[in-house]
């Protein structure tokens, strides 16, 4: 059996520029992809918490330490500067694999610094 499970998300990331006339991707803050685990062109599905919009695209490296969140190319007609964003990143595992799997969830304030990270969401409460 192998199951898609989320392999890493950054939790409320600001959108800092839009560039519709680039070359289509999202780039992310390297320290940010390196924390999370998400690599330079792989796709990520973002989930705008703004506006509701949903898309898939590919992450793309930005300047380490900027806190550059960039939606480019025709995305940027789903996000504008100042959004509040989730990025995901997903991953296929076995069932051997997944008896250590733990996701990486990286939670961001409004510049994009890290307030904190952890592997588990906590249980929905009624």
């Amino acid at each position: 059996m192998q199951c898609t499970m989320l392999k890493a998300k950054l939790h409320r990331a600001c959108v800092t520029h839009a560039e519709l006339n680039y070359e289509g991707s999202c780039a992310i803050d390297g320290e940010l992809l390196d924390l999370s685990g998400i690599l330079e062109y792989e796709q990520i599905q973002v989930y705008n918490v703004s506006n509701g919009e949903r898309f898939s695209t590919y992450a793309i490296r930005a300047e380490d330490g900027s806190g550059m969140i960039s939606i480019n190319g025709a995305a940027a007609h789903k996000a504008g500067v100042g959004d509040r964003l989730i990025i995901c990143a997903y991953a296929i595992y076995t069932a051997a694999e997944l008896v250590n799997f733990k996701p990486r969830l990286i939670y961001c304030q409004a510049n994009n610094s890290v307030s904190h990270t952890t592997n588990a969401i906590p249980v929905q409460l009624a």
